[in-house]
């Protein structure tokens, strides 16, 4: 018989992987090893979600390791940035290349047809190891060779081809401005790996965001036809059913807290990956809240975390003389729950924004 697992049993297994039922005392390195990494097309997110999980953690340590090329930025899972670590740089950029072919046809087939892509590659290469570039000064460079060409589709096929790092001051906290690309392989002085294989994938997702269904996974990673792959590591996994009878694989030994365990307050980033990497979202939030993160502009806004559920959003806007952090919430909260949140929040202020006024403010429930 298999085991049903409800939906507060899959948010708490979730919270545990993901770090979220309490900060640990490991490294950056551990951290994003564990959750496969964080998504970042802003610099600031990601640190915002190791404070969340690292007790200690300080933005210069996270700098201080991008500028060391010990983790580096560029575009993985769904096509989009994350930051992970140099090892995982090597291992899972080449398993996510079908995602970021699929994107580039779908997107500039028409701009690139009669074009050879191999050609583009090695001209962007070529000039992208040479000096790191913005993507819109390598189209312009790529279009004296391959003149009539639309300058960014030539740039996007550089970034499909080749595994493409953003370099520092891309990725500090505080800093802004266009990412500079090279590529991993010259930015680490190593190769890609070729040893890999979709189980690795898939069992390194389990790890970080199980129990989970097939359709999680690829909606984690992009990647179709993960099917086959669950087959075949069915004898090694612990298999499951959710509350709607849907079939969940888990490692055997994953940790899978019962559902009274306690989750306290927690500020998760913008972009979290944890409410984007299910194809069923229920476990961290309730389908009538939904809408409200997940917007048409394809944003996803800071979320806080009450009983390990997603309950409202946030944002921090600071300046050099003060700092401010609006909360807020799906619905009314309770006094005790205003006060744990506004406990965070200092927290969060005092990590965001150091030495100077703090204020935190409740907004208009949704």
């Amino acid at each position: 018989m298999i085991d049903l697992l409800s939906t507060r049993a899959l948010n708490r297994a979730t919270l545990e992987r993901q770090l979220l039922l309490s900060r640990a005392g490991l490294s950056i390195a551990q951290v994003l090893t564990r959750v496969v990494g964080m998504q970042a097309q802003n610099p600031n997110p990601p640190y915002y979600g190791l404070w969340a999980r690292i007790e200690g953690f300080t933005a210069d340590q996270l700098a201080a390791q991008v500028t060391a090329r010990q983790v580096v930025r560029l575009s993985l899972m769904r096509g989009t940035i994350h930051l992970v670590t140099a090892d995982d740089c090597l291992l899972l950029r080449p398993l996510l290349q079908p995602v970021h072919e699929r994107g580039m046809l779908a997107a500039y087939g028409k701009q690139l047809d009669g074009l050879d892509p191999a050609q583009v590659n090695t001209a962007g290469r070529r000039l992208l190891e040479d000096q790191p570039m913005t993507f819109a000064v390598l189209g312009e460079a790529l279009s004296r060779t391959f003149p009539g060409r639309d300058p960014h589709a030539l740039a996007m096929v550089v970034r499909t081809l080749s595994p493409l790092v953003q370099v520092p001051p891309r990725g500090l906290w505080g800093f802004s401005g266009q990412a500079a690309h090279t590529t991993a392989e010259s930015w680490l002085g190593r190769p890609l790996r070729t040893d890999a294989g979709l189980d690795e994938l898939f069992l390194r997702y389990l790890a970080g965001f199980g129990p989970a269904s097939v359709r999680d996974v690829q909606a984690w990673s992009g990647l179709t036809r993960l099917g086959e792959v669950a087959t075949r590591l069915r004898p090694k996994l612990r298999v499951f059913r959710d509350e709607a009878g849907v079939e969940l694989f888990d490692l055997p030994d994953s940790p899978r807290p019962g559902e009274q365990t306690g989750a306290a307050v927690r500020f998760v980033a913008e972009f979290e990956n944890m409410l984007l990497s299910y194809a069923d979202r229920t476990r961290i939030i309730a389908e009538e809240h939904r809408k409200k993160i997940f917007t048409v502009n394809g944003l996803v806004p800071g979320t806080f975390l009450l009983d390990g559920f997603a309950a409202g959003t946030w944002k921090v806007a600071a300046t050099r003389k003060a700092a401010s952090l609006t909360l807020r919430p799906f619905a009314k909260v309770t006094k005790k729950d205003a006060a744990a949140l506004e406990r965070e929040g200092a927290r969060l202020l005092q990590f965001a924004a150091p030495g100077v006024p703090h204020d935190i403010a409740f907004g208009t429930p949704w």
